[in-house]
């Protein structure tokens, strides 16, 4: 037998999803872990908390593809289309913007995205399962599947690449006419016609109450929570002593930065300067809904997740490339409200204010939508872990493995590889 690997005191600067699974898989090693977070894990400053609850081994395609570059225009002219450009934010955009578009510029490169993208999210369902049940929660965690709903199959067609990309990496998908679509979802308006269930996906009922609930655990197997936020670390020649934050410093000999659209600072003083920017996202949640549906999908005309909760319906989308400190466009939000209402004809027309909860919140999000995960410029005792985009929650699990393997010098599962900081050099 060989020798177990050496424990560390690691801190983990961040407790949004990323950062829960990897204090956990680090637990599970064997090592001392401290995480820093000036919220309360699982609260709604976390990008994890507001997401769209969706756990889709499918999600392999980028954000950028063939062709972007000529919708440019319309994302500055349209404030409140799916995608838009604050003019008062473009000229801070325009590097990352540049390298957004360039990274989908041929169909080889976005092939070689979701190639990349795919070891991160296969056995999600599965491998979330894992970690909510060692918590106490496994009732968060479902496995329905995830459906895409289209006016007609030649809406579907006309998605081709996106499709051709996840057949590529072995996603399996059932084609639903709209006989068995009406059945399967009765109170779905009857606009559409055609549906994809990919079967192997999942969901979480609560991604908020999901992140609580590993920090709490994490904090129940020996982990230390400080409620402060990091500010940089201390150095000694290449090997790092401690992390620096506002209540003072927290000595350790590894670190993981997982403060997702937070973390390009912390990035800096790693060494490293990252492309990094937020997508702020929003979602409405109709409390109580009357009419939803039965399984958690999306609808070809929306690009929005809809998804039934404990609380309500959630519809979550929209992306708006606006910085970290703009105010939030609530008209984003009742765009998702709207589109939800003429979605589902048993919702009441008129919905009062105290039944809409809105929200908005940061993805953290690079121009070739990979996450950042791996050793720093400055130390290797610094490891990156953020940058997930829209799949934050679905690859959140098997980060925190990659991660885990890295800190603790096995070779791991997942080749970290595409995901260096050190690619945008």
């Amino acid at each position: 037998m060989g020798e177990a690997p050496a424990s560390h005191s690691v801190v983990v600067i961040g407790a949004g999803i990323v950062g829960a699974a990897v204090a956990a898989e680090l637990l599970s090693d064997g090592h001392r872990v401290s995480i820093i977070e000036p919220g309360a894990p699982g609260g709604e400053q976390q990008a994890s908390y507001g997401n769209g609850c969706w756990l889709n081994p499918g999600s392999v395609v980028p954000m950028s593809v063939p062709g972007l570059w000529r919708k440019v225009p319309g994302f500055l002219a349209d404030p409140l289309g799916p995608l838009a450009i604050r003019w008062n934010y473009l000229p801070r955009l325009a590097p990352w913007l540049v390298r957004y578009v360039r990274a989908g510029g041929t169909i080889g490169k976005v092939q070689a995205i979701a190639r990349a993208l795919r070891p991160l999210l296969a056995d999600a369902p599965q491998r979330h399962l894992r970690l909510a049940a060692a918590a106490g929660v496994a009732d968060l965690i479902e496995r329905k599947g995830l459906l895409s709903v289209f006016p007609g199959r030649a809406d579907f067609e006309a998605d081709a690449l996106a499709w051709r990309l996840r057949r590529e990496n072995g996603i399996r998908w059932i084609e639903i006419p709209e006989e068995e679509l009406r059945q399967r979802e009765p109170q779905l308006d009857r606009r559409y016609r055609f549906g994809v269930l990919i079967e192997e996906g999942g969901h979480c009922t609560d991604p908020g109450g999901y992140v609580a609930a590993l920090v709490d655990h994490a904090v129940a197997r020996g982990a230390q929570l400080h409620r402060t936020r990091a500010t940089g670390f201390a150095l000694e020649g290449r090997r790092l002593a401690a992390v620096l934050t506002l209540a003072g410093e927290i000595r350790c000999d590894k670190a993981v930065i997982a403060a997702g659209a937070f973390s390009r600072l912390l990035a800096a003083a790693a060494g490293d300067e990252v492309s990094l920017e937020t997508e702020r996202g929003y979602h409405a949640m109709i409390l109580g809904a009357e009419s939803g549906p039965r399984t958690p999908l999306m609808p070809s005309d929306g690009r929005m997740s809809h998804v039934m909760t404990p609380r309500g319906l959630r519809i979550a989308g929209q992306v708006e490339l606006a910085g970290l400190a703009a105010a939030p466009n609530w008209r984003r939000a009742e765009i998702l409200r709207d589109f939800a209402l003429k979605t589902y004809p048993g919702l009441p027309r008129s919905l009062p204010p105290e039944r809409v909860r809105f929200w908005m919140g940061h993805r953290p999000a690079t121009p070739d939508s990979l996450p950042c995960i791996g050793p720093a410029s400055a130390t290797p005792d610094i490891v990156h872990a953020y940058g997930h985009g829209h799949v934050g929650l679905a690859a959140g699990a098997a980060t925190g493995r990659l991660v885990a393997d890295l800190i603790g010098g096995r070779r791991p599962e997942i080749d970290p590889q595409p995901y260096s900081p050190q690619r945008f050099g």
